[in-house]
């Protein structure tokens, strides 16, 4: 008998919860790395007892567990926009505008940078490898792993002391470049998918779908934003007001979703909106405070269950030793070209002089990858070329959020301090 979603949901919480537990009393990791570094030696516990008392059947129990979350349905359609509303909610706007052009170029042009010089050289890698993967799909891949991750990069701002407007970089930087970054991935996988099916593709439509995707996103939120606005600012009751930000996640993201234009963005902007602009204008103390801490909360619940399942999703990767060969060299390809992506932008605006001491170096290193890469890999169809993208995929991401999310805050002592 399978278990119900409900049911599902539940063990995933309570795992969250006791996992959280051990983190906070023994571990002392920050909570999102905790729970994924005991969740990976829980799945290497169960694929370690099912190779010695095979008729346990662990892994088939925790794969059919696993099997009913959609992963990519869970985040990318449900809790990645509420993740970012949190996220964008305590960003300071007036800090983020100043440094509006460093943000942008990194959030735009660095995506298409880092893109590129991964798609390009992984089709060596996997070629040497022994891995089947077009060009086109290794741009894929280049699409979907280039952005940093807004959720795993702002919990580890909570844990670190950083410059203050190094900080807005940072975190300005990582709310936008997901949505860049998706709306990338999504123009390139059609591309990929056009050209198998041989259908054309051309200039006119991609910058057609980029257009609409990115500034029809970023116009949905404002007006979105404002809408909700303004109906906080007629009244002073704070239940409503939490209730009226919920509904105004929802509902931008599902329009979105509708009419073809970037939710994830659209979201980001809202939550910016709201949490400048809304705060100061709309909301009195008591429905600034419930607000805010409402919004804290859905985010650790949240951050909780998406980096329980990160660490839980090994045991439904298959895995061959190129793949793992091609994972191992692609950590240090995405690395640098992470690095070029943020060094590149900044030195052609004349900002290099400008920027925080130590910048680029906690911009590469800290542009953490997480559950969005992981989610927009598995979204792809089922393709030749998509077992081996969702391993390197995986690879990447979990040493990026255990090695680089652990070491972060030493190389900001050092390279800040």
């Amino acid at each position: 008998m399978e278990p119900s979603l409900f049911n599902v949901a539940a063990i995933v919480l309570a795992l969250a919860a006791v996992f959280g537990y051990i983190n906070h009393r023994w571990m002392k990791l920050q909570q999102s790395i905790g729970l994924v570094v005991i969740a990976l030696f829980a799945s290497f516990g169960v694929i370690g007892l099912d190779a010695l008392f095979p008729a346990l059947a662990l892994q088939d129990a925790v794969r059919s567990a696993l099997g009913r979350i959609d992963f990519h349905e869970t985040l990318m359609k449900g809790m990645l926009s509420f993740l970012l509303f949190a996220g964008a909610l305590h960003v300071d706007m007036s800090a983020l505008m100043s440094r509006k052009w460093a943000i942008g170029s990194m959030a735009t042009f660095g995506v298409l940078i880092s893109t590129a010089i991964v798609g390009f050289t992984m089709n060596y890698v996997f070629a040497f490898a022994g891995l089947d993967v077009p060009l086109a799909y290794c741009l894929v891949f280049g699409a979907l792993i280039s952005p940093t991750d807004p959720i795993a990069v702002l919990g580890i701002l909570k844990t670190i002391e950083v410059p203050k407007p190094l900080e807005a970089k940072i975190a300005g930087e990582s709310l936008f470049n997901d949505g860049v970054g998706v709306v990338v991935f999504t123009i390139l996988a059609a591309v990929a998918l056009g050209g198998e099916g041989g259908q054309a593709f051309g200039a006119p439509d991609i910058a057609k779908l980029f257009v609409m995707e990115a500034f029809g996103g970023a116009a949905l939120g404002l007006i979105a934003g404002y809408l909700a606005y303004r109906a906080m600012k007629s009244i002073d009751e704070h239940n409503l007001e939490v209730l009226i930000t919920l509904a105004l996640v929802m509902l931008t993201y599902a329009i979105g979703f509708a009419i073809h234009v970037s939710g994830l963005i659209a979201v980001v902007v809202a939550g910016l909106f709201i949490g400048n602009h809304g705060a100061r204008f709309a909301m009195s103390e008591t429905t600034r405070d419930h607000v805010f801490k409402f919004w804290s909360l859905i985010d650790e619940i949240l951050n909780s269950a998406l980096f329980l399942i990160i660490g839980f999703e090994v045991i439904a990767l298959s895995v061959t030793v190129n793949m793992a060969l091609a994972a191992a060299a692609a950590v240090p390809i995405v690395l640098a070209a992470r690095f070029i992506s943020v060094a590149t932008p900044l030195g052609i605006l004349g900002l290099g002089r400008t920027f925080t001491k130590g910048a680029i170096p906690v911009l590469t290193w800290g542009g953490l990858r997480g559950g969005i890469s992981v989610a927009l890999a598995l979204s792809l169809p089922d393709i030749p070329p998509k077992d081996a993208i969702l391993a390197v995929t995986y690879g990447v991401v979990i040493f990026s959020i255990v090695v680089q999310g652990l070491t972060v805050k030493r190389l900001v002592r050092a390279v800040v301090g």
